[in-house]
């Protein structure tokens, strides 16, 4: 934990004091003053580039990162797009988060992780960033030394003219490459040429995680802060009636009550003593008319969506309905997924100062610029008096994100309190008043021929729509196409192909889940598939082959997969394998599961292949942990959790009844890396979508029974 006594110290003494003292993202970058000088703030010389790069005279490389880090190793990833190009010596480079407040011109793009987009939307910008300043560090050093640029050339971190072998550090040409105007236009490099980026690198902030050092939000201290522990409605909709003040004024730190609309807060010198007053105090809430929602009417809802008339066409080919009455076998399946909760290892948490009309925050946000325009509103001030300091992440998951209700609630406490306040969630607060990934059920049909494979392809998919919520001007003529991610567009190839969606909301708040709707929506397309390729006799793995035989590279992770896991040959006794293939955010993904089930339904989880093609890759190792973090996250989805509503409330609470993988069931994973060029694919959410169908396709071929929801413990079964 950061703790800072003195009472005078700068913004940037603090992001650089907490980052020193607890390791965090800044990685020794962070001391008073070493990036301050390209900002005007004094402290050690350094030349600002461009913006993204600062130099400083001993050669260390300074790397601005719009993109927060959570464990996906964006903030080693980023860097290395921008010194491919630059030709830096990369044993010297350093990142720094860019500032939300500049970034209002939108200098540095999009500031939100998520959508395994951080690589994707930023790998052009920076890699041209990168080329740029390494032309302006040339055509500095051909002026000094009078030459022609076309006798330099750059190499980690030191210009050499060729002619005489004379050679000047960026270091020390920076100050007066800064001055020129960038190129208007670089050529990037040929991927064949690559040096840095392709290869393995270790992540910057391993070690410190190792050590404990990281600053996450729930760790950040400042002078004077208070602590303030928060009660929101139960009931989705509800609002705050009243409460009893004086019952509580005189316990051990108690400040103030602040209260919310739909939620109240207790402000103490501690979070304990915060916690204990507000579990003391008495509340009275409005229920509203949520009161008596329950599983049955939301499922109710969703089932006459599988049969309303109002479902929007989202792909069509052929004639799916004519096709499907002349087969030869027809086969049809329901299939449903419940409500999931982020259940992030660290509960939502901010720490706001609102002062001399500025407001400042720290928070554990995947969204810059969102925490920076909800802290503004929430202060009532200009988004120019806001500053945002970016820590790092104890799991996001989507739930930090678009949705920054934690930020806003903070804001509008420490205003209240008139100084600064850490607001934490208890874990029950996390879990009942999460942003949960949507439910949603679908209705397939299949037509075959008489060599068993499908002439028709229907589906219909119902359930509550995220955009509709949170960015419903991205909803373009009712049809909300994310929701249908992963099942409307597919790589296989049916003669005839028909999906549509009945959109049915409810009043519970639905938010981006890991891998979002592609989560739910493999699992239905695939296991559906699995169930089509035994009706007509055929193995899963080539009747796959075959729907994809016009898709070379999707056909090359299938078969990378399938090698890998050894499809086809003798497994142990009581051992059974499934596959399920899952293109999504850009990536070709397959996942093949091996598992034994015991007599009383006790599953062994022996192994998980997931084979991969994103395109390029920056960092394999990191291409490796996010895929096995992805698993991880996929299985505990599918074994074991759902968020289920009665009384117009969450039921669960806490990881006692929304149970994690624990390690005894950890099985091993396998990843094979099929990179093919040519694109840039997603990585962070592509493991998860497989998962689920793998495995419930293997326990078909192990127990002949076929699996149409979630999770496997509704179904009776356990883990070793």
């Amino acid at each position: 934990m950061t703790h800072i006594s003195s009472p005078a110290f700068s913004r940037r003494f603090f992001l650089v004091s907490s980052a020193a003292a607890g390791g965090g993202l800044m990685l020794g970058l962070a001391l008073p003053g070493l990036a301050g000088a390209a900002e005007g703030e004094g402290g050690a010389a350094g030349a600002k580039v461009n913006n993204w790069i600062i130099i400083q005279p001993d050669n260390t490389i300074i790397i601005r990162i719009a993109r927060s880090e959570m464990g996906q190793g964006s903030f080693t990833a980023l860097p290395m797009l921008v010194c491919e190009e630059l030709e830096c010596d990369w044993s010297k480079v350093k990142g720094e988060y860019a500032s939300a407040t500049e970034n209002l011109d939108n200098s540095f793009g999009s500031m939100a992780t998520g959508g395994s987009r951080a690589i994707r939307e930023s790998q052009e910008m920076l890699r041209k960033a990168g080329a740029s300043a390494r032309e302006m560090l040339l055509a500095a050093a051909a002026q000094k030394w009078g030459v022609p640029r076309s006798e330099l050339k750059a190499e980690n971190s030191v210009i050499t003219h060729i002619p005489t072998g004379r050679t000047m550090t960026y270091g020390e040409i920076a100050e007066a490459a800064a001055k020129l105007p960038p190129p208007a236009e670089v050529t990037l490099k040929d991927p064949k040429d690559w040096k840095l980026v392709g290869k393995a690198q270790p992540r910057f902030d391993i070690a410190d995680k190792v050590m404990g050092r990281p600053v996450y939000g729930i760790d950040v201290r400042i002078p004077g802060m208070l602590y303030a522990a928060l009660a929101q409605c139960p009931v989705f909709g509800g609002t705050l009636a009243s409460y009893d003040e004086a019952k509580i004024a005189t316990m051990p730190g108690f400040r103030q009550v602040v209260p919310m609309g739909d939620a109240v807060a207790v402000v103490a010198d501690s979070f304990w003593q915060a916690h204990q007053a507000l579990a003391t105090l008495p509340i009275v809430w409005n229920e509203g008319a949520n009161a008596k929602l329950d599983d049955d009417a939301i499922w109710a809802m969703l089932r006459e969506g599988l049969a309303a008339n109002d479902a929007l066409v989202a792909e069509k080919s052929g004639d799916a309905k004519a096709a499907l009455a002349g087969a030869a076998k027809v086969v049809e399946a329901e299939y449903r997924a419940p409500f999931l909760a982020h259940a992030t290892m660290e509960p939502m948490n901010c720490t706001a100062q609102v002062a001399g009309g500025k407001v400042e925050v720290w928070a554990p946000s995947q969204n810059a610029e969102a925490t920076l325009a909800v802290a503004a509103k929430a202060a009532g001030v200009d988004r120019k008096q806001v500053e945002v300091h970016i820590t790092m992440l104890g799991g996001g998951f989507g739930r930090r994100g678009a949705v920054q209700d934690f930020v806003r609630q903070a804001v509008v406490i420490a205003k209240a309190a008139g100084k600064p306040v850490k607001l934490l969630w208890s874990r029950e607060e996390d879990m009942r008043h999460d942003f949960y990934r949507p439910v949603s059920m679908a209705k397939f049909s299949a037509g075959l021929d008489a060599a068993g494979m499908p002439v028709s392809w229907m589906a219909r998919v119902t359930g509550q729509s995220i955009l509709a919520a949170l960015r419903p001007e991205a909803i373009k003529n009712g049809l909300d196409r994310n929701f249908l991610e992963g099942i409307a567009e597919i790589p296989y190839e049916f003669p005839n192909f028909f999906v549509d969606y009945a959109m049915r909301n409810t009043p519970v708040p639905v938010g981006f889940w890991r891998s979002v709707n592609n989560s739910q929506n493999a699992f239905y397309k695939e296991s559906f598939l699995d169930e089509v390729a035994h009706a007509g006799g055929r193995d899963p793995y080539e009747l796959r082959r075959a729907l994809l035989k016009n898709h070379p590279k999707q056909l090359a992770v299938l078969d990378a997969a399938a090698k890998q896991a050894g499809w086809g040959t003798p497994l142990p006794q009581g051992v059974f394998r499934g596959i399920a293939y899952h293109d999504s955010y850009g990536s070709l993904v397959c996942g093949v599961a091996e598992l034994s089930v015991s007599d009383k339904g006790v599953i062994k989880l022996h192994r998980i292949v997931c084979a991969l093609d994103s395109g390029y890759v920056v960092n394999p190792d990191t291409v490796v942990t996010q895929v096995e973090g992805a698993i991880v996250y996929g299985l505990t989805a599918a074994l074991y959790d759902k968020i289920t509503i009665r009384n117009g409330r969450v039921e669960q609470s806490n990881f006692d009844d929304y149970p994690m993988l624990r390690l005894k069931a950890m099985p091993k994973i396998d990843v094979v890396q099929v990179p093919s060029g040519g694109f840039w694919g997603g990585v962070g959410e592509v493991g998860l979508p497989p998962v689920a169908p793998a495995i419930c396709n293997a326990l078909f071929a192990a127990t002949g029974k076929r699996i149409r929801s979630l999770p496997l413990s509704d179904h009776g079964f356990t883990t070793a």
